[in-house]
């Protein structure tokens, strides 16, 4: 048995910000994917996820019970499945910020939800917005605290601009130019990252004035434009914004950069070569490069593998 694909994502700006109301980007990364599956003879890693989907069944039958509007599942045949040795495959890396709960999520969303809203009918806002705060609930399981946009990306499988938390729509970007020399790209930073503590300390920081004055007037702010100018293709505006993006976040965000990539992460701004910025809740994972140069990047960077996400 071998349930459907469902893909990684990146969210290509909108980390921290989301949480309070900038905007966002998010696009599937088809480079990495999962999909459930059942073996007669499962080995170690397989059996260690059957384990962890038995945990998540009862957490989605208590969640059934305590919200019964919101989702229901067939939690029956789900933990049938489970006993036969149902595992999630999955190729994407976990504590990498591509989105590896998100798409587990999506996917026993879409086998085992009754009543469920699926991808070939007329997605309204309400119906996204439905959809974002049960996968939010189903992915809290996983980080104690989830906005359910991975798992809608995952689920989905296009582009999703998030103009505000009430306010998210599919959208269109621009085609890649396979030749160009302008690239998005991602780096290894070779370390796991845990979603749960960065948000802790981010909430932390929260607390301050200073923190929460810098967030609104220079990081959603910056956030925003890049927002709209990848949307319009205005490649001078967005390395402009991007810049100062990578610097308020150098700036502010240091604990959730590892100390090793602190000196690339200031030597792309000062060489203005590429700009980087936080993938995911950052802590490790992979970080995230923009570039107009993806040559010149790959060879000041040569040390790192990078992998290229998009061209333009």
């Amino acid at each position: 048995m071998k349930g459907p694909l469902f893909y990684s994502k990146i969210l290509l700006f909108g980390e921290y910000g989301i949480i309070k109301d900038s905007k966002g980007l998010s696009i599937p990364y088809n480079f990495y994917n999962g999909a459930l599956k059942t073996v007669k003879q499962p080995n170690q890693k397989q059996q260690d996820s059957n384990k962890h989907l038995n945990k998540f069944s009862d957490y989605l039958m208590q969640l059934q019970t305590e919200q019964p509007e919101l989702v229901q599942f067939d939690i029956k045949s789900l933990q049938k499945d489970i006993a036969t040795g149902m595992y999630f495959d999955s190729s994407i890396p976990q504590g990498y910020g591509v989105g590896s709960s998100g798409a587990l999520v999506a996917a026993i969303y879409d086998k085992y939800a009754l009543q469920k809203i699926t991808v070939l009918e007329n997605l309204t806002r309400e119906k996204l917005l439905q959809l974002k705060q049960i996968f939010g609930e189903m992915e809290s399981f996983f980080h104690g605290k989830s906005s359910g946009l991975d798992p809608l990306n995952s689920y989905l499988s296009i582009p999703i601009l998030i103009n505000s938390k009430d306010n998210i729509e599919p959208t269109g970007i621009p085609s890649q130019n396979k030749e160009g020399k302008g690239a998005v790209f991602l780096i290894d930073s070779g370390i796991i990252g845990e979603t749960a503590p960065m948000v802790e300390i981010f909430m932390e920081k929260m607390k301050r004035e200073g923190f929460r004055q810098m967030l609104k007037d220079q990081f959603i702010k910056h956030t925003d434009s890049c927002v709209e100018d990848f949307l319009k293709g205005d490649i001078k505006s967005l390395f402009g914004n991007l810049k100062q993006l990578s610097n308020v976040v150098f700036d502010n965000f240091k604990p959730m950069i590892p100390k090793q990539f602190h000196q690339m992460w200031k030597q792309g701004i000062e060489t203005n070569a590429y700009y980087l910025k936080l993938c995911g809740s950052g802590g490790g994972g992979y970080i995230l490069g923009f570039t107009q140069d993806i040559d010149k990047t790959q060879e000041m960077l040569k040390d790192y593998p990078l992998e290229v996400v998009y061209n333009f």
